[in-house]
């Protein structure tokens, strides 16, 4: 990805089709979603994903949610993934979602897709995939992570998944509090961790986070902007500027959206391109490259 020729970066892009009709998460799931998000339930394909993206000059960071130890519902492939951001590069990067219950073999996966399929980075979604991420379930993944040198993208706070559902889907929302995190920035020092979109009903424990340990940063996505938490805009703006970044949740949030919102908020204009894009740029360790 040449981001140079980008205006944007946006780092929270899921992939919910392989195109053949299977869907990263079950129907009911995505239709709570899409519920709660007041939301069309759309589920574009990976390309027109590229192209929708490409008409705008934003880069994608684009992942599946892989729950299959807890629900049973059989993973989209990370393989798929990355060989059609490879086919799109430049404007897609892919990260990988493995599930941390498939252990040992899980982080060997990994470790395959960072070093032959060009993957860059890995989400994990506490909640539905069922771990606690200070349990020492994903430890493997992280140390493979922290090794290869690719960031680690968790879901924190409140999820529109399950939301509405009988048990919320079974869905546990505590075990995204960011505040678990803590400890496993202490445990991996080296390894960036990204907390996903604003932490509700924990954005002052992701602050805290964030200010304290310098490999932990935050992304917007999952919100509109001008629904931020006044504390969030202010740490943005402020001790945080060079550690927040740009996410939409597309395809619940469309960038479009997004910075429509964002471009109203009271940012000092140097921070408001940092956010965008440049954070990203070196989060990413995207310098250099000049790829097509």
């Amino acid at each position: 990805m040449d981001h140079t020729q980008l205006d944007a970066i946006d780092v929270h892009v899921h992939v919910e089709t392989d195109g053949s009709g299977h869907m990263s998460l079950p129907e009911e799931f995505l239709e709570a979603s899409a519920k709660y998000f007041g939301a069309d339930h759309r589920a574009p394909t990976l390309p027109e994903i590229a192209d929708y993206y490409r008409q705008r000059r934003i880069g994608a960071v684009v992942f599946t949610v892989d729950i299959e130890g807890a629900t049973g519902h059989p993973a989209l492939s990370n393989e798929y993934v990355a060989q059609v951001a490879a086919e799109h590069s430049d404007v897609l990067l892919p990260f990988a979602s493995i599930d941390p219950a498939k252990g040992k073999a899980g982080a060997a996966r990994l470790r395959r897709l960072v070093t032959e399929h060009g993957v860059r980075g890995i989400k994990f979604h506490p909640s539905i995939q069922d771990f606690a991420p200070n349990d020492g379930t994903a430890y493997p993944l992280l140390e493979v992570a922290q090794e290869l040198g690719v960031p680690a993208l968790f879901h924190t706070g409140q999820t529109g998944i399950g939301a509405g559902m009988p048990g919320g889907g079974g869905i546990k929302l505590g075990l995204s509090n960011p505040m678990l995190l803590d400890e496993v920035a202490v445990t991996f020092p080296e390894l960036t961790i990204i907390l996903a979109h604003p932490s509700f009903p924990w954005q002052d424990e992701a602050l805290a986070v964030a200010t304290h340990k310098p490999n932990v940063y935050i992304d917007l996505s999952g919100w509109s902007p001008k629904y931020f938490p006044p504390q969030l805009v202010r740490y943005a703006n402020s001790l945080l500027q060079d550690k927040v970044l740009f996410g939409s949740d597309y395809p619940l949030i469309t960038p479009d959206r997004w910075r429509s919102d964002f471009d109203k908020l009271e940012m000092k204009p140097a921070v408001r391109q940092k956010i965008l894009k440049d954070n990203a740029v070196r989060v990413l360790r995207l310098e250099g490259e000049n790829r097509r």
